[in-house]
C-alpha cells in the first residue's frame, strides 16, 4: 500500500467514525435524572409552610438548590392512577385508569412512556422501590430494576386505630426497606456509567404503616402534637357526592371514639422524617459522586394526604390535602438556587419537563406542559391550573385563586383559596360566583373514558389469592 493511498484509507476510516464519537459525545454531554418519589408525602414539608412541627432538613436543602413549587398537584389522589398518568404523560380521563384496582398496562402501552423515551435516547433507565403502584410492574421498561428490598419490621404492641396503622418499632433504620431502596441508588451513583443514566428512587413511606423507628417518633413528642385546622361542622355545606368520598362514619369516627388523633398525626411525621433522614443518605452520595453538576433532580410526591380535615383520613378525595404535593427541580443551567414559584401546576408537567431539559422529543401523546419557564424564571407568567381526577367524571380544577370541583353527579364546590386556605366555605351556590364557575370550567376534561377492568387472575386458583393481596395493598403498604 503506498503512502497516499494508505492516506486515503485512514481518512476514509476518521470519516466513517465521525458519527459514532458525535453520538457518544452527545450522550456524555447529555444530564443524567435523579427521579425520586414519595408515597403519600402531602405539604407537610419544611420548606413549604403548611405545618410547623413537620422535619424534613433533607427535603428542604434539596429545595434551596434549586426551584420548588408552593402549589403542585397530583393527577389522581390514588396512587396507581396517580403514577400511571404521570409515567405515560396520559391523563386519567383519557386512560380510564381511575382506582389502584386498574391494570394501567392494558391501556398504556410501552412505547408511551416516560422510561422508554428515555430508552430509545441511549439512556441506562433503572430504578428501585415503588415508581408504578407494586400491583402491577412491568420490568421490560427498565434496563435494572432492584426488587429485592423485602418487607418491613412491625411493632411488638400497639398497631393504631383500625385502618390507621402507626407505632414506633424498636429496631434501626436499615431494618426497613427505604434502606435497602436507597442503597441500590447510592450504589448506582458510585458506578462509573458509560451512557447517561435515568435513576428512579421510589420511597414508601410516609405510606401506611407508620411503623417506623422508635427515635422518628421521639422527635415529635406526643405532649407537643397540634391537630391540623379543622371545623366540626366541615362538611355541612359539602353535597352528598363529596361527603360519600369524606366517608366521616369510617376512620375518622374511629379515630374520634379512640381519643387518639394526636397519636395518629404523631405518627405521620414520624413516617415523613424517617424518609427524610433516607433522603438525606441518597443525597449526600449524590453531592459526594461524579454526577454531582450534570444530572437532574426532580422530586415528587404521588398525592396529597387528610389527617382529619373535613373528617376524612388517607387521599381518595378532590380536596387540597388530598391533592397537593412537594414538587422541586433541580436542573444545571436552568434553575438557580432558592427558587419559589407560586405558580399553580400538577405533575403531567414532570414528563415533559424531563424531556425538555434532556434535549428529548416530547411525544406527541403526551398531555403536560413543559415547566421549563417557570424553571428560568419561577415567577413567569403561566396560565394552566391544575387539574386532578379521582374516579369517573370526578375532577378539580385548581387555580392560582380557586378550587373547583364537580362530581359526576352534577355536585359542586367552589373555595376561595386566597380567603380560605383550608376550604371551610363551599361558595359554589353562591350568585356571585357564577363568573369563576364558567372560568374553571372549561378546563374539565371533554373526554371521561370507562374505567379500565381490573387484570383477571392467570387462573382460578389464584383469584381468591390476588384479591387478597389487593385488599392488602389498598389498605396497608402498598
Amino acid at each position: 500500500m503506498t503512502s497516499k493511498t494508505r492516506m486515503v484509507f485512514c481518512c476514509l476510516v476518521i470519516l466513517s467514525s465521525l458519527p459514532v464519537m458525535a453520538r457518544a459525545a452527545e450522550e456524555k454531554a447529555r444530564p443524567n435524572v435523579l427521579f425520586i418519589a414519595v408515597d403519600d408525602l402531602n405539604h407537610w414539608v419544611g420548606h413549604l409552610g403548611r405545618n410547623k412541627q413537620t422535619k424534613t432538613p433533607n427535603i428542604d436543602r434539596l429545595a434551596a438548590k434549586g426551584v420548588t413549587f408552593t402549589h403542585a398537584y397530583c393527577a389522581a389522589p390514588v396512587c396507581n392512577p396517580s403514577r400511571a398518568a404521570l409515567m405515560s404523560g396520559l391523563r386519567p380521563a383519557t386512560t380510564g385508569v381511575y382506582d389502584n384496582g386498574d391494570d394501567w398496562r392494558t391501556v398504556i402501552p410501552e412505547d408511551r412512556c416516560l422510561t422508554t423515551a428515555f430508552r430509545k435516547a441511549g439512556y441506562f433507565v433503572a430504578g428501585a422501590g415503588k415508581i408504578y403502584h407494586g400491583g402491577f410492574p412491568r420490568r421490560s421498561e427498565w434496563d435494572d430494576y432492584f426488587n429485592k428490598a423485602g418487607g418491613d419490621p412491625v411493632p411488638a404492641g400497639d398497631r393504631g386505630v383500625g385502618g390507621i396503622k402507626f407505632g414506633p418499632v424498636d429496631c434501626r433504620d436499615e431494618d426497613l426497606r427505604e434502606w435497602k431502596i436507597v442503597g441500590y441508588g447510592i450504589d448506582q451513583l458510585k458506578k462509573q456509567h458509560d451512557k447517561p443514566f435515568f435513576l428512579a428512587i421510589g420511597l414508601h413511606k410516609p405510606h401506611m404503616p407508620w411503623f417506623v423507628p422508635r427515635k422518628y417518633y421521639d422527635m415529635h413528642p406526643l405532649s407537643e402534637i397540634e391537630l391540623p385546622p379543622h371545623r366540626d361542622d366541615d362538611l355541612s355545606d359539602v353535597p352528598p357526592a363529596g361527603v360519600k368520598m369524606a366517608g366521616p362514619q369510617g376512620d375518622h369516627a374511629q379515630i374520634i371514639a379512640s381519643g387518639r388523633w394526636k397519636d395518629a398525626v404523631q405518627g405521620y411525621l414520624a413516617a415523613i422524617s424517617y424518609t427524610d433522614a433516607m433522603i438525606g443518605r441518597l443525597l449526600d452520595a449524590f453531592d459526594d459522586s461524579a454526577y454531582a453538576k450534570n444530572t437532574i433532580i426532580v422530586f415528587w410526591g404521588d398525592h396529597g394526604w387528610h389527617l382529619g380535615e373535613k373528617q376524612h383520613w388517607r387521599k381518595f378525595a378532590l380536596w387540597e390535602e388530598a391533592t397537593r404535593a412537594p414538587l422541586i427541580w433541580v436542573a444545571p443551567g436552568v434553575t438557580q438556587p432558592g427558587g419559589v414559584s407560586d405558580r399553580t401546576v400538577d405533575f403531567m408537567s414532570i414528563y415533559p419537563t424531563l424531556t425538555d431539559l434532556a434535549g428529548i422529543p416530547t411525544p406527541a401523546h403526551v398531555e403536560g406542559r413543559s415547566l421549563r419557564p417557570l424553571l428560568s424564571d419561577p415567577a413567569a407568567a403561566w396560565d394552566q391550573p391544575a387539574l386532578t381526577t379521582f374516579g369517573f367524571n370526578n375532577h378539580a380544577v385548581r387555580s392560582a385563586g380557586w378550587r373547583f370541583i364537580r362530581y359526576a353527579n352534577g355536585d359542586t364546590e367552589l373555595y376561595d383559596e386566597s380567603r380560605d386556605p383550608y376550604e371551610w366555605t363551599n361558595l359554589a351556590s353562591k350568585p356571585e360566583s357564577a363568573g369563576a364557575l364558567s372560568e374553571l370550567a372549561r378546563w374539565m376534561p371533554t373526554k371521561n373514558a370507562p374505567a379500565v377492568e381490573s387484570r383477571p387472575p392467570a387462573n382460578a386458583k389464584n383469584a381468591a389469592k390476588r384479591k387478597k393481596a389487593q385488599q392488602k395493598k389498598e389498605e396497608g403498604d402498598e
